[in-house]
């Protein structure tokens, strides 16, 4: 069915799977911020892909919508390709990590499963992207993770970097500049309770960092007993 899909709708899709991971289903106005356009198209969009054959969206008025099977199937094939191109473009062509999401965002919708497949065995069947963000199996199976937003641990709480948001490229060259990567430890020191901001110490950098909420709501750890 994906080879009847448009673009957008292949976006609209991946971009309700990620809303829908967090809760069961996905306001309209969720949808409108992620994707930066009006509610009236949303629902527009929306009422189109529920009445698809078959539906790729369950859709009910006021309550908000969430993928059907089908949906999901498409939604996972996307990011699977999203996840190993950017793998590609940063292991075998020398992207840096804020450089290979938009790069992934624009081929993901082009590649051939074939292509897709020789990519993931050139790179070993990766289980990551760059940012630590889970690569669906060639089954489309989704792994699972136990990690935590940096912002909830407390001083004297240790844990390892797992992955990061990369919407915002300049984050993640801030990020990476402090040693704040995939498998990075490091430890809380303080925290204060008036603006949230943490003072984390990372193993193997010479001084500690002060991070913001902003920050640390979007780096995912596992602590470490």
């Amino acid at each position: 069915m994906r080879e009847n899909l448009t673009r957008v709708i292949e976006d609209y899709l991946k971009t309700i799977y990620e809303l829908t991971r967090a809760s069961e289903r996905a306001t309209t106005n969720q949808i409108a911020a992620r994707m930066e356009v009006t509610p009236a198209s949303v629902t527009n969009m929306i009422q189109k892909l529920a009445e698809t054959d078959p539906p790729l969206l369950d859709y009910r008025k006021h309550r908000g919508v969430q993928l059907t099977p089908e949906g999901e199937r498409v939604a996972l094939e996307i990011i699977r390709h999203h996840r190993l191109l950017e793998m590609f473009l940063h292991e075998t062509l020398g992207y840096s990590w804020d450089e290979v999401h938009e790069e992934a965002d624009r081929l993901e919708h082009v590649i051939s499963e074939e292509m897709e497949e020789r990519i993931a065995i050139s790179l070993g069947n990766p289980q990551h992207d760059p940012h630590g963000d889970p690569i669906p199996s060639r089954d489309l199976q989704m792994p699972q993770s136990s990690a935590i937003t940096l912002s909830q641990l407390r001083p004297s709480q240790k844990a390892q970097v797992k992955r990061v948001s990369d919407s915002d490229p300049d984050l993640l060259r801030f990020l990476s500049e402090r040693g704040i990567e995939p498998a990075a430890r490091l430890e809380i020191l303080d925290y204060s309770p008036f603006d949230n901001n943490l003072q984390v110490q990372v193993v193997g950098e010479d001084e500690p960092v002060v991070l913001g909420a902003v920050i640390t709501s979007q780096v995912f750890v596992e602590i470490i007993e």
